[in-house]
């Protein structure tokens, strides 16, 4: 594409990077479990099946049919996971991404009632089949939503790591309740993820969970201070390490979650001004794009373009 063609704007449909999600929510739109339940059992032994449970969770309305089979088959461990992760995105839904103090009693208690019965339903798929990925994944999402601290969330993990020890997703889970604004603080939250990154596989996207953690860590920052935080050498010394270690690794294949990972390397590479780095995953990530990072730059459409052209102009 030469430089005077106009690029194309951001596409944050989850679908556009991974087809399966839409065929999965079509499928539960039409109730098609049965598909869905072949679907998920093809899966490759090592597949972070979080992402099933994610996409189905997305669906309007479809807590009210899943709730419905999971009535009549109260052992039915896919079922109940797959509701489960409904009631927890309508439960984030009520409360919104706003700060605890922020959000009101009323949309709190919603919040948590959701994730009550969330909870119990994941209770009893952990203990039908303990090695449920994403049900522990899911049980990280509730154990932080209902304040059960930062002990428990380790637990859950371990179940989870006892199984599947490189879990991106419930790493990146459990890395969230490490941040200080979940009661966490910030040398357990990058030491975690250092830990991750270097214990994964070569091109894995645990190396993510660094870009994430330096992130988050730079957000939590007052504004004066964040830019001091970023011209630290180490930091940006980590970050590279962890870029080369998954998304720009010869191994790397593009797994469920590859578009929040590039595109965290490259707001951050952008922050840094090193504009060389943040172009080569800007290039990677075509159009495609996720909320996160870009929500945490202003309006996402806005700052995904802004960071893209100031990155490929000189990188």
């Amino acid at each position: 594409m030469s430089a005077a063609t106009p690029l194309p704007p951001p596409d944050f449909e989850v679908a556009s990077a991974y087809p399966e999600a839409r065929w999965l929510r079509q499928a539960a739109a039409a109730h098609d479990w049965r598909a869905i339940r072949e679907y998920a059992h093809r899966l490759p032994q090592d597949t972070d099946r979080t992402f099933v449970a994610t996409s189905v969770g997305d669906v309007p309305g479809v807590e009210h049919p899943l709730r419905e089979l999971v009535a009549a088959a109260p052992d039915d461990v896919l079922a109940a996971t797959l509701l489960a992760a409904r009631e927890v995105n309508l439960g984030w839904e009520a409360r919104t991404a706003s700060r605890a103090e922020r959000v009101s009693r009323e949309r709190f208690t919603v919040f948590q009632e959701h994730l009550r019965r969330a909870e119990q339903l994941l209770i009893r798929v952990t203990a039908l089949d303990p090695a449920q990925d994403a049900a522990w994944s899911e049980r990280l999402n509730t154990a932080r939503g209902l304040q059960l601290g930062q002990n428990e969330a380790r637990r859950r993990y371990d179940r989870l790591a006892a199984y599947r020890p490189h879990h991106f997703t419930g790493q990146a889970r459990l890395l969230q309740q490490l941040c200080p604004k979940w009661g966490g603080n910030w040398e357990a939250a990058h030491g975690f993820a250092l830990e991750c990154m270097r214990a994964a596989p070569a091109g894995a996207l645990n190396g993510g969970l660094v870009a994430e953690a330096h992130l988050e860590h730079w957000a939590d920052l007052a504004k004066d201070r964040r830019p001091e935080y970023l011209r630290q050498s180490y930091v940006h010394r980590e970050l590279v390490e962890a870029a080369e270690r998954s998304v720009l690794h010869p191994e790397f294949r593009r797994p469920f979650g590859w578009v929040t990972v590039q595109g965290t390397f490259a707001a951050l590479f952008g922050l840094i001004g090193d504009q060389e780095r943040a172009a080569a995953h800007f290039r990677a990530l075509g159009n495609l794009a996720s909320s996160y990072p870009w929500s945490y730059l202003g309006d996402p459409a806005d700052a995904f373009v802004t960071y893209r052209a100031a990155a490929l102009a000189r990188g």
